[in-house]
């Protein structure tokens, strides 16, 4: 998981090729905007000035949507073209891009039905490196060396402490880490989350009664915070985005994985199940429950999630569909 490094942050200069090649895409998909031959022009002059160039708000909404479907973070039924895209970069100072974050999370939950958003903030620039997020998801628990939390995230939290963090006491299982920001060259900051805008999901299970005595929650939006969005060359460091979840991600590679919450074990105890050798399959009866209780909860809560069968098949027209031409836009790993 995203932890705290020391490593060297710098703007970055556009070369006038990958500019075009996002552009050229633009003006295919939408005509009304003009001749291309013109924009080219300008962005040219634009980059030889200043090492850079500011897309127009119909390009940066664009190239979201594209970066979206694109890497195959669009869920099954999401009309990509619908994103809707917050263009916040004038924002730039670690407070005023926590802010934001929050009413992110605010919007895209949506009392339960979801709204996929991207918020993008300020652009990299050669002498001005735009803001960046180090965590992984806006929302998240904290892990501790103990064993309590979502071990995921252990490395994440003791640095988070180093700079002055402190967890609740008694510590849970689900303590909500703070939302870390930095701006520029400036040193990161830490930003508690505002609880009234964190909407977590109780885990029940249809048949089972003793599920909900385990304690199990989840956050209703998984908006995902450590990628930067590219788009025509230029780099977006922090641009927040979310869909919704699909059931597996919250079941099986959150609360079953042995490297997170590692629930399997005591939920096959509660089910009587034989645990002395994995050929009793009790991993696979185990992590079927779980995934039954996710699915469940969430459609008992009104909030929006999909199953990993509509979502493999959405993965496969996706694939077929996918072309690699070009500068393509993208949301990438910080390097």
């Amino acid at each position: 998981m995203t932890a705290l490094y020391n490593e060297t942050i710098t703007g970055g200069s556009v070369t006038f090729a990958a500019a075009e090649d996002f552009l050229r895409m633009f003006h295919d998909a939408h005509p009304e905007a003009g001749p291309v031959r013109r924009r080219l022009d300008e962005v040219r002059e634009e980059i030889e000035e200043t090492g850079t160039y500011r897309h127009t708000h119909d390009e940066l909404c664009y190239g979201a949507r594209v970066a979206l479907r694109d890497t195959g973070w669009a869920t099954s039924g999401l009309p990509w073209r619908r994103l809707k895209v917050r263009d916040l970069r004038g924002i730039h100072k670690a407070q005023a891009v926590a802010a934001q974050c929050f009413e992110h999370l605010r919007l895209a939950t949506n009392g339960g039905r979801i709204q996929p958003l991207v918020t993008v903030f300020a652009q990299d620039r050669p002498a001005a490196p735009g803001p960046r997020i180090w965590n992984s998801q806006l929302v998240g628990y904290a892990g501790y060396r103990t064993g309590i939390g979502d071990a995921r995230n252990a490395e994440f939290t003791e640095s988070v402490q180093a700079m002055g963090w402190h967890p609740p006491q008694p510590r849970t299982a689900f303590d909500h880490l703070p939302l870390v920001v930095s701006a520029g060259h400036e040193d990161a900051r830490f930003f508690t989350l505002p609880p009234e805008v964190v909407h977590e999901v109780p885990l029940t299970h249809p048949d089972l009664p003793w599920f909900e005595a385990l304690g199990l929650r989840w956050p209703a939006v998984p908006v995902i915070t450590n990628m930067r969005l590219r788009i025509g060359g230029v780099d977006y460091p922090a641009a927040p985005f979310n869909t919704w979840f699909v059931g597996t991600d919250i079941g099986t590679r959150s609360l079953a994985d042995e490297a997170a919450y590692a629930m399997l074990r005591p939920v096959a105890i509660h089910l009587g199940l034989d645990t002395s050798t994995d050929r009793t399959l009790w991993r696979d009866r185990a992590t079927l429950e779980i995934n039954r209780a996710v699915l469940h909860s969430f459609d008992t809560a009104k909030v929006t999630i999909t199953d990993h069968y509509a979502e493999t098949q959405h993965r496969l027209a996706w694939l077929r569909t996918r072309k690699n031409r070009g500068d393509r836009p993208a949301f990438r790993p910080h390097r």
